[in-house]
């Protein structure tokens, strides 16, 4: 089992350490928002740790729809090139934890239908994706049989 790497950002690091350690009880809300989150376990693409990162809860049937969005900054966030790199992911969801593959959702009209769904659930995306010039990529992930 590979070691696990907190973020380096203070509030990441909280709100998985909340939303953790209650067991999916505390911590389920972005930031002292309603907006709901949920904490997708990757691989780290350069060290092999673990890493742990709290995402918009965005669903789509039994998948989850994951943002790339980093606030509409100019580069993609570190766990997109860990997703890139290895697929497997578990997503708490609150009490509820599944194992997943995801990927990256190339195909034009599949991805506006999955952004539809993830703007509607955050309205911020559609702003993020104003303030930058790269296409945000979107994650399906999806659970493995």
């Amino acid at each position: 089992m590979s070691e696990y790497i907190p973020s380096p950002t203070d509030w990441v690091a909280q709100q998985v350490e909340l939303y953790e350690s209650s067991q999916g009880t505390e911590g389920l809300t972005l930031r002292n928002t309603n907006m709901p989150v949920i904490i997708v376990t990757n691989r780290g693409w350069k060290t092999g740790a673990i890493r742990k990162t709290p995402l918009m809860r965005v669903v789509d049937g039994n998948n989850y729809i994951l943002v790339a969005s980093q606030g509409g900054a100019p580069k993609h966030p570190f766990w997109y090139h860990n997703l890139k790199a290895d697929p497997n992911v578990e997503i708490r969801d609150k009490t509820e934890v599944y194992s997943m593959q995801v990927r990256e959702v190339v195909d034009p009209a599949e991805r506006q239908r999955l952004w539809d769904i993830a703007v509607a659930a955050y309205p911020p995306y559609d702003d993020y994706q104003k303030k930058t010039d790269r296409l945000i990529p979107v994650f399906v992930a999806e659970p493995i049989d």
